[in-house]
């Protein structure tokens, strides 16, 4: 059943891509669609049925070189179930909506074919993302990895006539190649202090790591601290966090179908993905897990102050991604994996949404998508305003405050936030200040697109739009008034409206419910409560990483071949000498053929973590509690009452400022915003990141670029080649050619002088000697 979900996309692709020549255009769309919802059925059914318990099924030996041996195998445990739902939920509606948003477009030509080649690159996409969430492997999740990006750069880009499409497919390349390369670096580290590259190895080594020194950059680094914060830089271009976000918004020039699946649910989630995937090793990196804290709370503020003042209907929702992105995480820096996996759910579901609903929007205005232009929409296309609607209560967190019932951002950002409280104060500070911003501007795009009177006749040219609002204009007609979407494009967004408004409270309890549920769901083994603060995370981390496992772990589906092939890795691993690398040595080796069960790790506080976080909780909550706050999650429900009444504060003082603005004195932000010329620029123009960067890198690269052209090139290498071939060969031509005067008695001085050197030569070199 796994092998059907992995492979059915790519053959969907491969029959759309080359197939539809001869099938038709209309039948390769249909059969990449259908292949995604069996995908999509399938995994809905190993997600409800899924026991819990590590399945590992090798479909083929893949890399042999030297003590490095891999498969190409289905890692298939509950995190794995989780990221099978979310992409091919999203990847099947995204197909059927792209069936009436695709169906007429200005940027081709009539009789150009191009639905066909969108379908393919949409299936060829969910392909490679699944390869990446099925990963046994780093470099099997690094191809998966590498696939997504080529499949952003294509579906960004597929507006090829467009000069700004193809600049923003070839941003979102580069800026992605810098975090790959933190990447490449981690998994280069892994190899080399574990000899191997399988997650069942790194995992029982990570306590090793933890003790190990190593050096790089001629500095001492902690081996544990420094891998997780390289694997973090590629989550950080993946997921685009602060530094390495700037792609995000320009991506925008993309189809609106491709923002939701790729920029909204499923590639940009990847590096949350990465970072609770490789979470045995993380919980041994406190420091780099501090780092992933900080820069996910920055990140999750930066975006929203930027989308306070967006006007463009797609970068507004950018924007929001990446700050939502940011509390995904604050929620892994701090400990609590399974919470970073609940938003990423929920997120997956409303954020989808709000993408296609802001993409039928954009067709029912015949492709205007700046909101300025807009106004008064919701009696016009009343389906898209209800579904943005159910979006935007889901996002800004809309619930029963002190209660578990709610939208599903209700319940997925306040488990964050309560968990950041117990982690991090500043964490959790910066996290409700995004959440006010977040309903801020949430409320903003509603009340600009759908209330008040139409701005249509406010033609979008007639504003200043040098900040960059994007259009991927099918054709321009304002000569008619708004009209609903097909139903193709309005089912898709019923569905999601189900999971944005009931996945939270359906999934709560195991996600961030009491710690044995969450244990039990993830198939964590479970902690006895009130066990010694102080006890040594080794022992307990190698424990969950690598318990021991019966013979019926392994699958009916797992081959002979795959107990040989991982006694051979454990026999290559236990044989590399990893204590060259390392201070102090530690046997941390896998035991052979076992499967390492659970697909996170929850360890408790140590002592002085402990202390920090007892004083944070509600004393009378602790005292009534059956459960000693050993654990992050424990402590999270036992923080007082102000903390977790406070996103819904956020929301509402966000929702209320919003309404004054735009509904009760639409005259004020204009205003404002002359009044605070300065900051409003500064949030316009993104914090300036995009300058910033033109000057520091992107300029002094094209110097650098043509002055290798000019004088390496064209100087050195060209000036070398045309020296020597006009010259140095056109003075000896004229040399020799004096030599042949065409007398004898110069030839036969010649000879004779030739065979006195090669005489002189073997008399004093050659064989007399």
């Amino acid at each position: 059943m796994a092998t059907i979900i992995l492979f059915a996309p790519l053959i969907g692709a491969l029959i759309c891509g080359f197939g539809w020549r001869v099938l038709g255009e209309k039948a390769g769309q249909v059969i990449a669609t259908s292949l995604i919802f069996l995908a999509a059925a399938l995994s809905w059914w190993i997600f409800i049925t899924f026991d819990g318990e590590t399945q590992r099924i090798v479909l083929m030996r893949w890399i042999e070189s030297g003590t490095m041996g891999s498969e190409w195998a289905i890692r298939l445990d509950r995190l794995t179930a989780i990221m099978l739902v979310v992409v091919n939920s999203v990847s099947a509606l995204v197909h059927l909506y792209s069936f009436g948003y695709m169906a007429h477009d200005d940027n081709w030509h009539e009789g150009e074919h191009y639905k066909a080649r969108f379908f393919a690159y949409l299936s060829f996409f969910t392909f490679a993302m699944l390869m990446l969430v099925t990963a046994d492997n780093l470099i099997q999740m690094f191809f998966g990895w590498e696939g997504v990006g080529v499949a952003s750069y294509l579906l960004i880009g597929f507006y090829y006539r467009k000069p700004t499409a193809n600049a923003a497919a070839i941003k979102a390349f580069v800026v992605n190649r810098v975090g790959d390369f933190g990447f490449a670096l981690g998994i280069f580290a892994l190899f080399y202090l574990t000899d191997s590259i399988r997650f069942d190895d790194i995992f029982a080594a990570a306590p090793a790591l933890a003790e190990t020194n190593l050096t790089f950059l001629w500095a001492e680094w902690n081996a544990a601290n420094l891998i997780a914060v390289l694997l973090f830089i590629g989550a950080m271009g993946k997921s685009a966090q602060l530094f390495l976000h700037t792609w995000l918004p320009d991506a925008m020039e993309g189809p609106t179908p491709v923002s939701a699946l790729i920029h909204a649910a499923t590639m940009v989630t990847a590096g949350v993905f990465l970072v609770c995937r490789m979470s045995p090793l993380m919980e041994y990196a406190p420091e780099a897990m501090g780092f992933v804290t900080f820069l996910g709370a920055t990140t999750a503020f930066v975006a929203a102050t930027i989308g306070l003042v967006q006007n463009d209907i797609k970068r507004v929702i950018a924007y929001s991604t990446m700050s939502q992105l940011g509390y995904m995480f604050v929620a892994a820096g701090v400990g609590v994996y399974s919470v970073a996996m609940f938003h990423l759910f929920t997120h997956a579901f409303f954020k989808a949404m709000l993408f296609l609903g802001a993409g039928s929007v954009i067709h029912a205005t015949h492709h205007e998508q700046d909101m300025r232009n807009y106004g008064g929409l919701r009696t016009k296309i009343p389906y898209t305003f209800w579904a943005m609607m159910i979006g935007t209560l889901a996002i800004t967190g809309v619930g029963i405050p002190l209660t578990h019932y709610g939208f599903a951002g209700f319940l997925s950002k306040d488990a964050v936030i309560e968990s950041a409280y117990v982690g991090s104060n500043y964490a959790f500070w910066m996290l409700v200040i995004a959440a006010a911003m977040t309903s801020f501007y949430s409320w903003r795009l509603m009340f600009m697109t759908f209330f008040g009177e139409s701005r249509a006749h406010n033609s979008a040219h007639g504003h200043d739009d040098h900040h960059g609002a994007v259009h991927d204009t099918h054709g321009h007609d304002d000569h008619h008034e708004p009209h609903e979407s097909p139903l193709v494009m309005l089912i898709p967004l019923g569905v999601l409206a189900l999971g944005a408004m009931f996945s939270g409270m359906i999934w709560y309890k195991v996600f961030f419910g009491e710690e044995t549920a969450v244990r039990q769901w993830f198939g964590m083994e479970t902690a006895a409560h009130g066990e010694a603060h102080g006890e040594d995370h080794g022992t307990q981390a190698a424990s969950e990483a690598a318990p021991e496992a019966t013979a019926d772990t392994a699958t009916t589906e797992t081959a002979t071949t795959e107990t040989a092939t991982t006694e051979t890795a454990t026999t290559e691993t236990e044989a590399a000498p990893a204590e060259a690398h390392s201070d102090t040595t530690a046997d941390h080796s896998a035991s052979p053929g076992t499967v390492p069960q659970g697909a996170l790790v929850m360890l408790p506080f140590t002592e002085s973590e402990q202390a920090l976080v007892d004083d944070r909780l509600d004393p009378a909550k602790v005292e009534k509690s059956e459960h000693a706050p050993t654990t992050i999650i424990n402590a999270a429900h036992l923080v007082p009452n102000w903390v977790k009444v406070s996103p819904f504060i956020a929301m509402v003082l966000g929702f209320a400022l919003a309404w004054l603005f735009y509904i009760r004195n639409p005259s004020l932000p204009g205003r404002l915003a002359a009044q605070q010329r300065p900051l409003y620029l500064f949030l316009l123009n993104k914090w300036y990141f995009d300058e910033i960067y033109d000057v520091l890198f992107v300029r002094p690269a094209k110097w650098l670029g043509a002055f290798l052209w000019r004088r390496g090139d064209g100087d050195v290498i060209d000036g070398s080649l045309n020296g020597v071939a006009l010259g140095i060969i056109p003075f000896f031509t004229r040399l020799a050619g004096r030599a042949q005067s065409g007398y004898v008695f110069h030839y036969a001085l010649a000879m004779v002088m030739g065979i006195v050197i090669l005489v002189t030569w073997m008399t004093l070199f050659g064989g007399a000697n």
